[in-house]
């Protein structure tokens, strides 16, 4: 299965490469990882300037090869200086002259010719020099993709996008595909939450013009897909199943896990420990209910409740609240660990 990225006429196998997680691995096991899913027919791969050295290794994986895949990467920058600085960053990290996609990264507004960052006229000017040859931006906020749909100015958007969506997602997506902007689609296991792959990715290739990349570090979660390239999920009413009681469970306000919260000013590791109550209930409890767990949980009393956090999340989730539930149900948890470990 292949989609095309809207009016980028960038054709792509429905399984990208998320290079996001392979920060967490060394370069030699990143190298090997690259060249399987290649070999595989894995051709296109998605980075970003902000995640570390994660382009460097995609780089030194694939420079080899150039002219056989389709890179995309991010720049975080707020001023024209700073977009070119990321993008010759970005160039020679990832060991080339050009990139195919290059996205604004999670922006608070939309980028717009005459709205005097300078930053849109500074990927037209990359474009025009050969650096660039296509234009996306990627949100996490409801609004600001709107406007980017609106402005017809963007080729592509990325954008969270899974089973558990709202009416509001699924929305998104409709309008790319009668604008003719490729849907990228972020956190399709919503960021770890979902845990059946084949059922993410059945009820995903619904929509012939959204391209979801998996965020990938293991070889066996790779093979995984992999598989899905000859032989892909079809959804049956096991999977319809499982999506029913996933969104009775899951949806509603939870924590997506995108982390622009962070950092906390008191050192709380907000994701992680707004997420502990959806983790309680869906991975085994010898994981979680740990020593190193309940310290952290417990740092959520030294929150001050400054809303910074609050004033980040791009869903407007209150987030010292739900700190707060998480702990009271972590307690119980923790005062009857014995009973859940048996």
């Amino acid at each position: 299965m292949f989609v095309t990225l809207g009016k980028s006429g960038l054709v792509v196998p429905k399984n990208g490469f998320g290079a996001l997680p392979i920060q967490r691995i060394s370069k030699d096991e990143t190298i090997r990882l690259i060249h399987k899913a290649f070999d595989y027919g894995m051709y296109y791969f998605d980075t970003a300037r902000f995640y570390t050295d994660s382009e460097e290794k995609l780089g030194d994986a694939l420079y080899d090869r150039r002219d056989k895949v389709i890179i995309s990467t991010k720049t975080g920058a707020t001023t024209a200086e700073g977009f070119w600085k990321d993008l010759e960053t970005s160039l020679r990290l990832l060991r080339t002259d050009y990139i195919d996609l290059y996205q604004f990264h999670n922006p608070a507004f939309c980028p717009l010719p005459g709205d005097g960052t300078g930053l849109y006229e500074a990927m037209l000017e990359a474009q025009k020099q050969g650096k660039v040859r296509h234009i996306g931006i990627t949100n996490h906020r409801l609004a600001v993709a709107q406007q980017a749909i609106d402005c017809g100015l963007y080729e592509t958007l990325q954008f969270p996008f899974s089973y558990l969506a709202s009416d509001k997602e699924l929305n998104l997506v409709n309008q790319c595909a009668e604008k003719n902007i490729g849907f990228i689609c972020m956190k399709a296991l919503a960021g770890g939450l979902i845990n059946h792959a084949a059922t993410a990715y059945a009820y995903l290739a619904q929509f012939p013009g959204v391209e979801p990349i998996w965020g990938i570090q293991r070889e066996s979660e790779l093979d995984e897909f992999i598989s899905f390239q000859s032989n892909p999920p079809v959804l049956d009413d096991e999977m319809r199943q499982r999506i029913e009681k996933d969104r009775r469970e899951l949806t509603g306000d939870f924590c997506r896990g995108c982390g622009y919260c962070q950092p906390c000013t008191v050192g709380i590791e907000i994701e992680s420990c707004n997420r502990m109550y959806l983790f309680l209930r869906r991975a085994p409890y010898s994981v979680y209910l740990t020593e190193e767990f309940n310290k952290k949980m417990h740092q959520i009393e030294d929150c001050v409740h400054c809303d910074v956090c609050k004033s980040r999340c791009p869903y407007g989730l209150d987030i010292p609240n739900l700190l707060q539930r998480n702990l009271e149900d972590w307690n119980e948890h923790w005062a009857n660990r014995e009973k859940y470990l048996k």
